[in-house]
């Protein structure tokens, strides 16, 4: 039986904590988006507090391996789910996404955690995540949409690569080193869900979507229509050190988050497009990837968040991180639209029609 796990989260500066959130440039080709760091070994040889409560989860949740979620990854890869998502392009003020200043944290908004702890070297990758008005397949359990480059990260780390023959086990069966692994999703208020299973991905996308159990958190309302280029939006930001800036507010363990205002920039085609051609709203060309335009470029940790129109409060769009379009206009904000996620969901009235 899973076990939901609650701790205290100590407010502490992790040691060298780093993430993954910057895309490639345009011109590249390849597999699915991941970050330009990733070959980097982002975890610290003393773990942070962050990383010592995951860890101890890890080594005592009954949940599925990370090569088992690896493994449903890549086989439910473009998986359309008998079920579909909720149409909110205009969400009642109920359902609204809630960023004003009397939010005391970002309580809607997850943190996503992959680890892999091998004897004394461990690796931990993160990102955020939010939960979907869409039911899950297993009773009690949450669908959650994240960002999937961070889980592509870990899966090519050494300590990985190192532990594939051992992949559909958790622990070794050559040596008596206990190996343990998993994915978890973590509320703000410090409760850790394990990963059952990843029920959809879409990896040219870099989106996922994962079922735990029912983090009791709202879900966020989606819309499936892109705005138009000048759109107000937020975008869900985390630090993992407190900024100088106001509106800062602590969110999970060490870290903080804040909603930041931005403006919706343009489209772009798929990644195979070396001119990375713009697009628009309302043609037939595809609108793989978003531009957006906050104060500040999207932090370390943001991937996977929630991009909102600031007038409707619905979901337009997932940050991946940071892309540079072109040496003139710099680098700027990167995400996926929201239209995108209905690609994984059946069409309403068509539900386990196939």
């Amino acid at each position: 039986m899973l076990r939901t796990f609650r701790f205290t989260w100590l407010l502490t500066r992790p040691i060298t904590r780093q993430y993954a959130t910057v895309s490639q440039s345009l011109t590249d080709l390849g597999g699915p988006p991941v970050p330009e760091g990733a070959a980097i070994d982002f975890t610290p040889s003393i773990p942070s507090p962050l990383d010592r409560q995951i860890l101890k989860v890890a080594s005592c949740a009954e949940s599925p391996s990370l090569s088992e979620l690896v493994h449903s990854y890549l086989s439910n890869s473009r998986h359309i789910l008998n079920s579909s998502l909720l149409y909110e392009s205009r969400p009642s003020a109920l359902r609204k996404v809630n960023w004003g200043p009397s939010t005391a944290n970002s309580p809607d908004v997850l943190l996503i955690a992959h680890c892999v702890q091998d004897g004394d070297e461990h690796k931990i990758t993160v990102a955020s995540g939010f939960a979907l008005e869409a039911p899950s397949q297993c009773e009690g359990e949450s669908l959650i949409l994240s960002c999937a480059h961070t889980l592509e990260e870990i899966r090519r780390s050494p300590i990985m690569l190192k532990n594939d023959s051992n992949s559909s086990n958790r622990h070794s069966s050559s040596t008596s080193r206990r190996v343990n692994s998993g994915s978890f999703v973590i509320s703000s208020e410090g409760n850790m869900y394990p990963v059952t299973d990843i029920v959809s991905s879409l990896p040219r996308s870099d989106l996922m979507i994962m079922s735990c159990k029912n983090p009791g958190v709202a879900t966020l309302p989606v819309s499936p229509y892109p705005v138009h280029a000048g759109t107000p939006v937020l975008g869900h930001f985390v630090s993992h050190e407190l900024p100088n800036e106001p509106g800062w507010r602590p969110w999970v363990g060490d870290s903080w988050s804040k909603w930041v205002r931005g403006t919706v920039l343009g489209y772009r085609e798929s990644d195979c497009d070396f001119a990375g051609r713009e697009t628009q709203p309302g043609t037939y060309d595809a609108l793989s990837h978003l531009l957006f335009s906050p104060g500040p470029l999207p932090t370390a940790g943001s991937s996977g968040g929630p991009i909102i129109d600031e007038e409707t409060g619905a979901v337009i769009g997932v940050m991946l991180g940071t892309r540079m379009d072109n040496r003139v206009e710099g680098t700027r904000g990167w995400g996926v639209p929201s239209e995108t996620i209905f690609e994984m969901f059946s069409l309403p009235g068509l539900e386990g029609k196939k």
